[in-house]
């Protein structure tokens, strides 16, 4: 018989004696995530099971039926990506863009510069069009962009999180369709409760992620490719340069196969079902609509107050709005306030926007008017002993 090895003794340094995991009590009312339905994190909690089982099968094929329904797609290979909805951004570039194809992505804020960015590490030819941090582009702005450029893909964001604007879509996809590209829209602050139609405004590529209308946690990418981006990842030279995220590998999985790939987060999946349930269960135009109604009541009541709203009230995203801050007033200190003493959660702003504004969500699960209100009763209350002081003679004056 073989001796076993002798161990070194346990270095009792190495061990914490931790009590088990407390989180407290969060409205999170930023730009994501938002709570989670009570429902959802049920379907969390229950016991796992094979990502093979026939069970599971059954439900990913629910998953798919119920995302086609929140984007108005009958696209086939939708399908929520093993990872966030940033793993489901590059999944979109990943499988469609060759070395050299141009991509033209139109920024107007912290996104779709991060589309930018990905879009070269796959070693495209990347060209941006950019607008100021609280603008959309123009129908007549993209056609110019397009026709000079002659893109593979243009790369646009639906919903922008860092400024609170919603991109008018109208002719976008026709556009696309008349010269040639693909198009790519970014709907992660949109899909669930801002309204979307992916067929009818011919977008060929769309992902998002669990975390926001959708009121679930995040975890899960939804991505979905129709029928022109489909041919074009099948025409490649090469191989997809992204295992994970590979939807020629992952189609197997997720299509008529089933064949393994990865082992799926099930239990996420869990979550991601019954969150669309109670999606389709409301209604899209039930959802959409009171994500427009409650943002209205945000939107007045802030006005009410003195406060101004970046967004100009045409583009304003009813899931996402964006605040200025009063001269003066020490936004990052108000928020870590709101968080501490009440525990409620309000971003700040992103990139051109740093220290300029606060964001608001209202998606999903905390779209709701008592949430409304309770935020503009604290804004009200709370935040004049945040504005500088003002001198006497001034108060006299």
């Amino acid at each position: 018989m073989v001796p076993l090895p002798v161990l070194p003794p346990v270095n009792s340094a190495h061990r914490r004696t931790l009590a088990p995991i407390a989180t407290p009590d969060r409205l999170l009312l930023g730009p994501g995530p938002s709570n989670a339905h009570p429902t959802v994190l049920q379907a969390l909690a229950r016991m796992p099971i094979g990502h093979l089982d026939p069970l599971y099968v059954e439900l990913m094929s629910e998953v798919q039926e119920l995302l086609r329904y929140a984007w108005q797609t009958d696209n086939r290979l939708t399908i929520p990506m093993s990872g966030t909805g940033s793993a489901a951004m590059e999944a979109s570039l990943a499988n469609t863009i060759e070395p050299g194809d141009t991509v033209l992505v139109a920024v107007k804020g912290y996104f779709g510069l991060r589309l930018a960015d990905m879009a070269g590490r796959y070693r495209a030819n990347v060209v941006t069009i950019e607008k100021p941090w609280g603008e959309a582009f123009s129908l007549a702005e993209l056609e110019n962009a397009v026709a000079t450029h002659r893109p593979k893909i243009l790369a646009i964001v639906h919903a922008e999180t860092s400024t609170g604007i919603c991109q008018p879509m109208e002719g976008i996809g026709d556009l696309c369709r008349q010269h040639d590209c693909l198009l790519l829209l970014d709907t992660v602050t949109s899909l669930g409760a801002v309204p979307l139609y992916l067929d009818e405004w011919k977008v060929d590529l769309a992902y998002s992620c669990s975390q926001k209308g959708l009121s679930c946690p995040p975890g899960l990418g939804p991505f979905t490719m129709g029928p022109r981006a489909e041919a074009k990842m099948m025409a490649r030279a090469g191989k997809v340069p992204n295992w994970y995220l590979d939807v020629t590998l992952l189609n197997q999985y997720w299509g008529s196969d089933r064949v393994y790939h990865h082992t799926a987060p099930v239990n996420m999946n869990f979550g991601m079902r019954e969150a669309l349930r109670l999606l389709a269960e409301e209604g899209l135009e039930a959802a959409w609509a009171r994500h427009r109604s409650n943002s209205e009541l945000l939107w007045a009541g802030l006005e009410a107050l003195g406060l101004e709203l970046h967004a100009p009230a045409a583009l304003r995203l009813p899931t996402l709005t964006t605040v200025r801050i009063p001269a003066g007033v020490d936004g990052k200190a108000f928020s870590q306030h709101l968080l501490t003493k009440h525990g409620i959660e309000v971003g700040g702003g992103l990139g051109a926007l740093a220290g300029k504004v606060w964001r608001i969500g209202l998606m999903g699960y905390n779209s709701q008017p008592e949430n409304v209100d309770l935020l503009l009763n604290l804004f009200e209350t709370e935040l004049p002993a945040f504005r500088p002081a003002v001198a006497p003679a001034a108060v006299a004056a």
